[in-house]
């Protein structure tokens, strides 16, 4: 916490391989030493660039990369990574309003929530704030829920902040979900009467700017595996034992395939992946083998980032099907109803529920 607070933390890691380097180089012989004082040199000079730039404000004015209104959700969802460096200037009060307008439109649409306890989002403008780990934060939605425990409410945050995460997308934003790496304490005093400790609990909070392209190399590496996806076959299974990978060919699964990819990139705290999607097929009149339903589990008994990834999960997916205009909703079955309940650690979420007219 004390390395958050200088704004630090991103610097700090590159100092271990630089120290090492050089060690070594004064350590050994010859050629090897030479590389290893060549290495240090060179991460030390990125070291300073960096302190430069994203410290002492020696920063030039880049441009603000352009909206995205000619994508369809699928490439949206593909498009949209986190984002750890932001430029300096906030937002427009233009691209304010409309971020904002179409949060507060969302809230007012039906089903907008599973849940039946009301989760809510404050936007809060704190260059102040400290996160981890992305820099130049300005500008936040933060995401509250009742403070007694509810997962279905915690799931409705993941879903409901994904889809202005994907609006925001289309306006040409960038934006970051934080969990862990928050706060709470500060955000909390930035929420000043908004917040009632009595009855709010602060799930996350999602960094909203524009991209910068002057990102310090610890978080590039960062960026770099965080980026990275497990395969479709380690997420989706057609078994209740969860042991057997959905067969992507198949041809009831086949047109899905998209929605599959999307909902893959669904991101999550740590990239740890947890949700999973269990597709129940039926015979339909025809005999012919169809999707009935998706179930979407979490492979840990995690209370709330598997939860809020869950969310994400089924807001990629959702988004999908009113592109292509496939009908179907989403239904919290009783346990009787549910397969691979028993299975550990899987912790059942909710079902899509194919719509018979699609």
């Amino acid at each position: 916490m004390a390395l958050e607070e200088t704004g630090y933390m991103a610097d700090i890691p590159l100092l271990i391989p630089i120290s090492i380097f050089l060690c070594l180089g004064f350590l050994l012989n010859g050629f090897l030493a030479l590389m290893c004082t060549l290495a240090g040199c060179v991460l030390g000079t990125l070291a300073l660039f960096d302190l430069l730039v994203h410290h002492f404000g020696l920063q030039w004015r880049e441009k603000r990369p352009p909206r995205l209104d000619n994508r369809d959700a699928f490439d949206l969802t593909l498009q949209r990574r986190a984002c750890r460096s932001f430029q300096s200037s906030g937002l427009s009060d233009s691209d304010r309003r409309e971020l904002l307008a179409f949060q507060e439109a969302q809230e007012s649409l039906p089903g907008y929530q599973l849940g039946s306890s009301p989760v809510r989002f404050e936007y809060v403008n704190a260059p102040t704030l400290k996160v981890v780990p992305a820099i130049h934060c300005r500008e936040f939605l933060v995401a509250l829920a009742p403070k007694e425990y509810s997962r279905m409410s915690v799931i409705d945050v993941g879903r409901c902040l994904q889809k202005t995460v994907i609006h925001a997308t289309r306006m040409g934003l960038a934006t970051c979900w934080i969990g862990p790496g928050a706060d709470q304490a500060s955000v909390i005093r930035h929420l000043g009467e908004r917040y009632d400790k009595t009855a709010d609990h602060v799930i996350c909070v999602c960094a909203i700017g524009y991209k910068s392209n002057l990102i310090p190399l610890v978080l590039r590496v960062m960026c770099f595996f965080h980026h990275m996806r497990k395969p479709l076959t380690s997420l989706f299974f057609s078994d209740h034992a969860f042991q057997k990978p959905l067969g992507m060919t198949a041809r009831h699964i086949a047109p899905y395939a998209r929605f599959l990819e999307a909902a893959r990139w669904g991101p999550s705290s740590f990239n740890e992946q947890p949700t999973r999607g269990l597709a129940i097929a039926r015979k339909d009149d025809k005999g012919e083998t169809q999707l009935s339903r998706l179930d979407f589990y979490s492979a840990t008994k995690s209370r709330y980032y598997a939860a809020v990834a869950a969310g994400i999960w089924l807001a990629n997916w959702e988004l999908c099907c009113n592109e292509l205009g496939l009908k179907g909703h989403f239904q919290v079955l009783p346990e009787s109803e549910r397969e691979g309940i028993s299975v550990e650690p899987m912790v059942y979420n909710v079902t899509w529920i194919v719509d018979s007219e699609s």
